[in-house]
């Protein structure tokens, strides 16, 4: 599948603003990772932008979210491991997450809404603004946004790289496409 195709499903499927942008951020951060670890940044790509296709239809379900999904794309013939990824990237199923690209998925998606959340409580509230110490303090603090798993977001250490150095890239992915999410 093109990232056309992809987009286009995207859009058809997910009504919500900001969880469309949501998708957007999480592809470009998983288009950042996979250049900093050498891996095919269109595959990764495609993994951060489809992984939440079924959100608007299991959000009151979430024991189905990410199965259907992963089900749905598999049944269009995506990549098996872009189908694993985005069905393990939910934690309610404790699927085990054995490729890169499924723990760079896991990782990113709170990282995302962690980044969205720091903007929005910055002085300017604007992305361009923000720098990766100012989102690191607020990964700090249990009480600020508590819906971004921590755990999660830690977990790129499985990825060989530091809290600091994810947050680096995926605030500067996030940067570069400010405009698109209205940040």
């Amino acid at each position: 599948m093109q990232r056309e195709q992809a987009l286009a499903l995207v859009k058809e499927r997910i009504r919500t603003r900001n969880l469309f942008k949501h998708t957007l951020a999480v592809e470009a951060v998983m288009r950042r990772l996979a250049a900093e670890l050498g891996q095919d940044q269109d595959r990764w790509g495609l993994a951060g932008l489809l992984h939440d296709i079924d959100y608007e239809e299991t959000k009151n379900d979430p024991d189905r979210h990410s199965q259907l999904g992963a089900d749905m794309l598999a049944e269009m013939g995506l990549d098996e491991e872009i189908v694993e990824a985005v069905r393990a990237h939910n934690d309610r199923h404790g699927l085990p997450r054995t490729s890169l690209l499924a723990k760079a998925l896991y990782s990113t998606d709170p990282l995302t809404g962690l980044i969205v959340a720091a903007t929005l409580v910055h002085p300017e509230r604007r992305l361009a603004a923000v720098d990766a110490q100012f989102v690191l303090n607020r990964f700090g603090e249990k009480s600020f946004a508590r819906g971004a798993n921590r755990r999660a977001i830690s977990a790129c250490e499985e990825l060989g790289m530091t809290l600091e150095r994810f947050i680096q890239l995926g605030l500067e992915a996030m940067q570069g496409i400010a405009e698109d999410l209205g940040l």
